[in-house]
């Protein structure tokens, strides 16, 4: 047996059958109510190559449970039975993607998929048996008859014990990577419909055939009992194809009479399609064409926009090392050595420098930029199952799915939208007959959407339900020792923030969805982390919309210097609205003690950076210093240092442990002349 790097198998199995379950997840749950055609086929195709990918593997649990979805919807393609309940049927295809997903979980931690599937792969076969004993004869249509003994005898009068002898040429997608693994899953799953198979290049174990299977395609030459059209869609079942030629090598058998024979279980044959003498794949569906069509539809496709799979660890030491380039260059062009030198022509060029490694940043930054499709289609399984439980009618809204955010961002929000969802159905949205009461249609809307919002991500999830009951929240506040001033000196949104304090419930006892006060102190704490904010709008009886408002991307991002003290420290452009000078006569301070100053006719709190700080040393006059007006979410205070330096691109690092509880710091970022500039993080000047 072929003894690859299993490692390499590893990573591409659980990253290919990761998007097979995604995919397979999105269209059970978008369309449970009724399966088409091109669903039950779209089905039947992953749970095929899942099935065949896991025994490869020796993942024999997963392929069972596999192997027992595919052999249902088999039946329900070939024979299109009527009557079928589809909820019930959603279940048990959505019980055998829970397993798999679990067992992939363990593979993923390093440790053995040793579920049992047992049981479900029976409760499915079960449920097949009763489907067909459910078809009536009218209903189900008639069998094929097998094909008459002298047509098979005419069409395979030179193959030795009724075989047909074959040979293909397989072609996988540009930059689909490891295509020597590829073609070994190839083999592995042509041994389903055939034998006496032998392959060029002969030995792909060496990592030297990746290169010839690249430039020259895989070619295969094998027999099988089955026809043309049966073995052609079997190989356009396969994971990264871009394109095929089939021919039958025959002297007499002519290739356009040939018909597929019924496949024997457990390898079900698909529908019959026209069998030319070679069969190309672009990737989908099949097609007649030429040799010289082929090579043409191959420059053709070499000749558009390809994608490739790249493994993120390199895109992370990709933007690791334009760090430290932006830093490098920084060092360069700020050098103290250069101080007083008249040199235009360094300076010109070091702007054309920098404005290349801006580029280049932009586009390294693209890189990671994944889609929110992904995450927000996740959501529609969640919603199907606690409005099941509940006994409550949803439907889930989803739009702006292609906005674009950080890899490291997108899995920083996966868990606070789905707890802020979670709380939604849960605490929210009514049942449909406290809807109809307080007259609203009986089936609840939730819509989950995102937008750009300049160098930021808004993502709002909004419901129709019935709001936040403040007066609730402050008392069940007030009995855990949150408050600190009387009820009435409370506003909403000051009392909405309790929500997110952790360990804060105002369920009185725990159940399957709430309860325990750590969902909303989740969505909090992600958001900080990734300098995000959330802000909650409700209204009694109307609705409740949370705003998440985030950043594109953390490794690298604008930065404004500021003096404190001869200390500079760097405040992210984006939480920046102005600078401005002050006049003392426009300072003054509210009831609190706390310091304000008047604006254009609006009051904002002020804050001392060095008093925050504890920093001595700083300009305490405010005539003579400069004041910074931030904003983070819908709250603004002006900040007071004592100047500006100017504005650079920084590489944001971690700080410190000891450092992280200090409020008001965000991270740190190597300066030009090799000092250490910590970064303001703005939320951290609001009492949450």
């Amino acid at each position: 047996m072929m003894d690859f790097d299993r490692d390499s198998m590893l990573e591409m199995f659980i990253f290919e059958m990761s998007q097979q379950i995604d995919q397979l997840e999105g269209t059970i749950v978008q369309s449970e109510s009724e399966y088409n055609s091109d669903q039950i086929n779209e089905i039947f195709r992953i749970m095929h190559t899942i099935k065949g990918s896991s025994a490869m593997m020796m993942y024999d649990s997963i392929a069972s449970v596999a192997h027992s979805i595919e052999d249902l919807f088999y039946y329900l393609r070939e024979e299109n039975p009527t009557d079928i309940d589809y909820a019930r049927l959603s279940d048990y295809v959505l019980s055998g993607m829970d397993f798999i997903k679990a067992e992939l979980g363990k593979i993923q931690g390093g440790n053995a998929a040793d579920g049992d599937g047992t049981a479900l792969s029976t409760a499915i076969e079960n449920y097949l048996v009763e489907i067909k004993e459910h078809t009536t004869p009218e209903e189900a249509p008639a069998p094929t008859p097998p094909p008459a003994p002298e047509r098979v005898q005419q069409v395979t009068d030179t193959a030795v014990g009724g075989n047909h002898k074959y040979q293909a040429k397989i072609h996988f997608q540009d930059g689909c990577e490891m295509e020597n693994i590829r073609a070994f899953t190839f083999v592995h799953n042509l041994q389903e419909v055939a034998t006496d198979i032998e392959h060029t290049p002969e030995n792909v174990i060496d990592e030297k055939a990746i290169a010839y299977i690249r430039k020259n395609g895989f070619g295969v030459q094998f027999s099988s009992i089955f026809g043309h059209s049966h073995i052609s869609e079997h190989i356009a079942q396969t994971i990264y194809l871009k394109s095929f030629t089939l021919e039958t090598i025959s002297a007499t058998a002519s290739v356009e009479t040939i018909k597929a024979t019924p496949a024997p279980k457990p390898a079900p044959a698909p529908l019959p399609i026209e069998e030319p003498v070679i069969t190309s794949i672009d990737p989908f569906p099949v097609a007649t064409t030429s040799t010289d069509s082929t090579e043409q539809a191959e420059r053709k496709a070499g000749s558009t926009s390809q994608m490739i799979n790249v493994n993120v660890n390199k895109l992370d030491s990709l933007l690791n090392l334009l760090g430290e380039l932006v830093i490098a260059e920084a060092m360069v062009t700020q050098n103290s050595e250069l101080e007083g030198l008249q040199l235009d022509s360094f300076h010109k060029e070091a702007s054309n420098l920098n404005k290349i490694i801006s580029e280049l940043r932009q586009i390294a930054v693209t890189l990671r930029m994944l889609p929110l499709s992904a995450t927000f289609l996740k959501m529609r399984r969640v919603v199907r199952d606690m409005s099941r439980q509940l006994n409550k009618e949803v439907d889930l809204e989803i739009a702006g799915e292609e906005t674009e955010v950080d890899k490291n961002i997108i899995e920083q929000m996966a868990d606070p939208i789905l707890h802020i969802i979670r709380n939604s159905l849960d605490h929210g949205v009514e049942s449909p007959e406290e809807r109809i009461a307080a007259g609203k249609p009986p089936t609840a809307t939730v819509r989950l959407e995102a937008m750009n919002a300049g160098g930021d991500v808004v993502i709002t999830i909004q419901d129709d339900g019935r709001g936040i009951d403040t007066e609730k929240v402050l008392k069940k506040a007030r009995e855990s020792g949150l408050t600190n001033k009387p009820d009435h000196e409370y506003t909403d949104k000051e009392i909405q923030q309790f929500l997110f304090v952790p360990g804060f419930s105002t369920n009185d006892e725990v159940t399957a969805f709430s309860g325990r006060g750590v969902g909303m102190d989740v969505v909090h704490s992600n958001l900080e982390f990734v300098g995000g904010t959330v802000l909650v709008d409700s209204s009694p009886g109307e609705g409740t919309t949370f705003t998440l408002k985030i950043p594109l991307t953390l490794a690298i991002i604008e930065g404004m210097g500021i003096m404190v003290a001869g200390v500079q420290y760097t405040i992210p452009i984006a939480n920046i609205i102005k600078s401005f000078k002050a006049n003392a006569a426009d300072l003054f301070k509210d009831p609190d003690g706390n310091e304000m100053i008047t604006n254009r006719s609006d009051v904002f709190n002020v804050v001392r950076l060095h008093e925050f700080f504890n920093i001595q040393g700083a300009i305490t006059d405010i005539e003579e210093g400069m004041l910074v007006m931030l904003e983070n979410g819908e709250r603004v205070i002006c900040l007071l240092v004592d100047k500006l330096v100017g504005q650079q691109q920084v590489v944001v690092k971690p700080i410190p442990s000891y450092f992280r509880k200090v409020r008001g710091l965000g991270g740190c970022t190597l300066l030009g002349n090799g000092d250490v500039s910590l970064i303001i993080d703005v939320a951290g000047f609001y009492d949450n």
